[in-house]
């Protein structure tokens, strides 16, 4: 298109004549900006194999989903049995046990993802991972507070609550009251009367039962698998039971699983803690 000054002039004022063709071509390239940054455009999507619209195409914003990396191995008989076990759970019920572990379940994780978490926590949890060393125990302290720390949980929580409130002061006198409980008593027993026996109920206080399956150690080896199996058989039904004899000490140990949740507290109640006589108490807990 040819245009010039004569055929404009009619339309234009005089005034506006030197300036009309560098306003005109700024004008159209500013309205050309604008009109790409509100284009729709068509995008194919391959994931699902239709058309959608997507706004400003210049800087499109890009969603992509992280892959949960699992180190199963479901050809192994243990990884299969807990993912049977795992895989007729509602979504809900999972969620709520991986929470529980302190694992919340990501955002974008759908049912089948959160499955294979709750399987990898379980036999992280139970030291049934395949590829995982056994935690040994610890049989030697340098002292009564250290062995109560290793052995109690409801203790060590106590004593945890009291760093986080900073409450040092108390933290000291639970340290001196367990390693020399009559020399304490001596030095804090009018100013801590109440602190200390907060501490005898953290001390004599059973680990906490939050499942019917316990493990136990500390039975002696001459009961016998028969023996063991029915003395907690006397407390209550048994779902399963397996035991075995430890390569250190003339004792032995398991896991049971009780029918009830309240027979497996009761358990605990009764046994964990008791001296039988081979030098180490009872241990049982939850598993």
């Amino acid at each position: 298109v040819v245009t010039n000054r004569t055929h404009i002039s009619n339309f234009c004022p005089k005034s506006a004549l030197p300036i009309s063709f560098e306003m005109m071509f700024r004008v159209l390239a500013l309205v050309a900006v604008l009109s790409l940054q509100n284009t729709v455009a068509w995008t194919f999507s391959p994931t699902n194999s239709r058309f959608t619209t997507s706004r400003n195409v210049l800087s499109p914003r890009v969603v992509s989903r992280s892959a949960l990396h699992m180190a199963l191995d479901y050809n192994d008989p243990v990884v299969a049995e807990e993912f049977g076990n795992v895989q007729m759970m509602d979504f809900d019920d999972v969620e709520a046990e991986l929470f529980e572990s302190g694992i919340p379940v990501p955002p974008m994780a759908n049912d089948m993802d959160a499955k294979l978490m709750l399987v990898e926590v379980r036999l992280r949890k139970t030291g049934r991972m395949p590829g995982s060393a056994k935690k040994e125990e610890q049989t030697t302290f340098s002292s009564e507070y250290e062995k109560i720390m290793y052995q109690n949980p409801v203790f060590k929580e106590y004593i945890r609550a009291l760093e986080e409130r900073g409450d040092i002061n108390s933290k000291n006198v639970a340290v001196e009251y367990v390693n020399d409980p009559k020399s304490a008593k001596v030095r804090y027993g009018e100013d801590y009367k109440s602190t200390i026996r907060d501490i005898e109920r953290a001390m004599k206080a059973p680990p906490p039962v939050l499942t019917k399956s316990l493990s136990f150690s500390g039975f002696p080896a001459n009961m016998g698998e028969m023996g063991c199996k029915m003395t907690l058989e006397a407390i209550g039904e048994i779902v399963s039971f397996e035991c075995e004899e430890s390569d250190d000490f003339p004792i032995l140990t398991g896991t049971v699983e009780f029918e009830d949740i309240e027979d497996a507290k009761k358990a605990v109640e009764q046994y964990n803690g008791m001296d039988m006589g081979m030098g180490t108490a009872l241990k049982l807990q939850s598993v």
